[in-house]
């Protein structure tokens, strides 16, 4: 009864996954103090002071409990599993720092229950190189490569207060809508359900003073599984027309990938970046987008206001060019992107120049 409740007022599901998550936070804050679960300043994060890293760990329990109170039976418990493989990666990481071939294999285990025994993955190409449909194998390769880039770009993209989050809310509410138009009513209720939990999160993150806490990789990983079963789920049901015809997006691939822009441009941009120096790849720095805009002189709500706000615009070119063709979409996506970049370091080299004038 209060199962069917729930999944008939949706709102409803992201009250929950709300109250379950400011119930369990204090919890989590006082055991990562206790038990020394903190992180300190470092060459990628911009913080003052010892502060607790394991938000992750609220943000997957609230989750998951929502979900099972949630979602019918039938679900594929595969994917509950993959959830918590990759939440005990990122953790694992927050305590021990895992070398970066160790965390790649454990994405890639989370991502054999998402893809392999969940069966949540990309089988279509959407005529993207002529191809649609494409054999079990060549999808578990591309599946795979597509969710290890996303679980790393959400990664990488959290280094100042509310960013991972503020986008991941941002990304939920654009998939919860989307499905709950296209009745996929069980994936709306997860992204709803994250939605809340994410609120929590982000109110402590953000606001929090003695009891302010960082998401940790246990998070950003989870955040990024997460919206990676979303991607394959829209791409799918765009590429089968499970959607109304009203709601079908031909060009779903792209539109995905400028959704999520900020975090995966910003991934290619760094890493192009740090090869052309001929530095690991894996090596934190402060070169990304949101350390670029702290030294234009914002403050970190600012600077992810910024994103978020970039965000909002690329979300608006997305549904725009719904149906365009995906590479003239994608090329109108990454050329905004590099545009913005590039404005960006023309602030920040005026501002050096002014700097220098200055002394």
């Amino acid at each position: 009864m209060m199962q069917n409740a729930l999944i008939a007022h949706s709102y409803l599901i992201g009250l929950l996954s709300f109250i379950l998550g400011a119930l369990f936070m204090p919890v989590v804050v006082r055991v990562a103090k206790a038990k020394g679960f903190v992180v300190r300043p470092n060459k990628r994060m911009s913080h003052d002071g010892a502060i607790p890293n394991i938000g992750g760990l609220n943000i997957c329990f609230a989750f998951m409990l929502t979900y099972l109170l949630c979602t019918p039976m039938e679900q594929n418990p595969f994917f509950l599993i993959g959830l918590f493989i990759i939440m005990v990666v990122g953790f694992t990481d927050d305590v021990l720092v895992l070398r970066p071939a160790a965390k790649l294999l454990g994405e890639a285990l989370a991502g054999l229950a998402l893809i392999g025994f969940a069966d949540i993955r990309i089988t279509h190409l959407h005529g993207i190189f002529g191809i649609a449909e494409i054999g079990v194998i060549p999808s578990y390769i591309l599946s795979l490569c597509i969710l290890l880039a996303i679980i790393n770009a959400i990664n990488l993209i959290d280094g100042i207060d509310g960013l991972a989050s503020g986008l991941g809310i941002l990304y939920c509410l654009f998939f919860a809508v989307y499905f709950g138009l296209a009745n996929e009513t069980g994936w709306s209720n997860m992204a709803i359900a994250m939605i809340g939990v994410l609120a929590v999160f982000f109110i402590y993150n953000v606001f929090g003073k003695r009891d302010k806490i960082f998401m940790g990789d246990s998070g950003s990983l989870l955040l990024g599984y997460l919206l990676t079963a979303f991607v394959f789920r829209f791409c799918e049901i765009n590429a089968y027309h499970i959607v109304p015809e009203a709601l079908h997006m031909s060009a779903a691939p792209a539109v995905a990938v400028c959704v999520l822009t900020v975090p995966l441009f910003d991934a290619i941009r760094v890493s192009l970046t740090r090869i052309k120096q001929r530095r690991p790849i894996f090596e934190p720095d402060k070169n990304h987008i949101h350390h670029l805009l702290v030294r234009t002189g914002l403050n970190h709500i600012q600077t992810t206001c910024v994103l978020l706000s970039a965000s909002v615009l690329f979300i608006g070119l997305a549904i725009l060019g719904r149906n365009w063709n995906n590479w003239l979409l994608l090329l109108a996506d990454f050329g905004l992107a590099t545009i913005l970049t590039l404005l960006l370091w023309r602030v920040i080299n005026r501002q050096i120049v002014r700097a220098h004038a200055d002394h």
